[in-house]
C-alpha cells in the first residue's frame, strides 16, 4: 500500500481553527517535522485543508513506518483433572452455601422525630371526623 510523507514547512500561526486541528490530527506540531500516513481519502482530505502549510509526496513502501507492539504470550495452562476441577468447583460453592443460609438482617426503620409522628396523626383524625358526621 502507498503511504504519504507529510512535512511542515510554514508556521500554524494566523491559521484558521480548523488548520490547526488538522495539523494536529496529521501529527505535526513544528515545522520541518514529517510524517508518515497510509495514503487514504481521509488523509488526502486533510492535505487539500492545509496544503499552503505542508509538502507531501507519496512514497511506494512495502513495510509499514510503525512497528506492532509485540504481543504477550500467556504461560501455557497444565492439563487439569477431573479431580482437580470438581474440588475447585466445591471450593468456590461453598462460601455459597455459607451465605444462603445465614438469615437475612432486617433494615431497621428510619428513626421519626416525635413532631413528625403527631403531625402525621392529627391530619387523619380530622379528616376521619367530618366523614363520622357526614353519615349520622
Amino acid at each position: 500500500m502507498a503511504r504519504v510523507k507529510i512535512t511542515q514547512v510554514i508556521s500554524r500561526i494566523g491559521s484558521t481553527k480548523n488548520q490547526r486541528a488538522n495539523l494536529d490530527a496529521l501529527g505535526l506540531h513544528k515545522i520541518g517535522q514529517s510524517v508518515e500516513h497510509d495514503d487514504s481519502k481521509i488523509i488526502l482530505g486533510m492535505l487539500t485543508k492545509v496544503k499552503h502549510l505542508v509538502t507531501f509526496e507519496i512514497v511506494e513502501s512495502s513495510a509499514p513506518a510503525k512497528k506492532a507492539a509485540p504481543k504477550k504470550e500467556e504461560a501455557p495452562k497444565a492439563a487439569e483433572t477431573k479431580a482437580e476441577v470438581k474440588a475447585e468447583a466445591a471450593v468456590a460453592e461453598a462460601p455459597k452455601a455459607e451465605k444462603a443460609e445465614k438469615p437475612a438482617a432486617k433494615k431497621a426503620a428510619p428513626k421519626k422525630v416525635e413532631g413528625e409522628a403527631e403531625k402525621a396523626a392529627k391530619p387523619a383524625a380530622k379528616k376521619a371526623a367530618p366523614k363520622a358526621e357526614a353519615e349520622e
